[in-house]
């Protein structure tokens, strides 16, 4: 089944939570915004494939004030492949404290869940039933596009 604006819509908006979440250093909401099992790759700066809450706020707080003091997000697709399968690609930019602004590709694999408890919780609940990002890369854009015409980045 196609997904409907309304999903569209939310995706959208779930991604751009991204962005809010991590300035606001909130890692108290991160399964607002991913799912339980998440993996949050950033290989590409050396620290491999982040798996779950813990790991991903520990990595942010290591980071300290090379955190960028913004993260954005635009030119947002969402895709749907034949078996199901929700990508979503975008691009970010981060505002350092001081240096040069950088930017990025986010390639996505979204999921819709269902309010539920988290595990080895009582009484706790999910947020809300939507959708929660189950898989993240970071690209990083180092070099404007080539002459050639295609960047010499992977495509996802």
């Amino acid at each position: 089944m196609p997904l409907s604006a309304d999903d569209r819509l939310a995706i959208h908006e779930l991604v751009a939570l991204h962005g809010h979440l991590m300035d606001d250093g909130a890692f108290d909401r991160l399964s607002e915004l991913f799912t339980d099992d998440f993996a949050y790759d950033v290989t590409a700066y050396g620290f491999g494939v982040l798996r779950g809450y813990a790991a991903f706020a520990e990595a942010a707080r290591t980071l300290g004030d090379g955190n960028p003091l913004g993260h954005h997000v635009t030119n947002i697709v969402v895709s749907e492949d034949a078996d199901g399968t929700v990508r979503v690609r975008s691009k970010g930019l981060g505002v350092p404290v001081d240096g040069p602004v950088g930017t990025v590709v986010y390639e996505d694999v979204v999921r819709r869940v269902e309010a539920q408890p988290p595990a080895g919780t009582v009484g706790a609940r999910r947020p809300a039933t939507g959708w929660r990002i189950s898989y993240r890369r970071v690209v990083p854009r180092r070099r404007p596009l080539h002459p050639e015409g295609r960047s010499q980045y992977p495509q996802g």
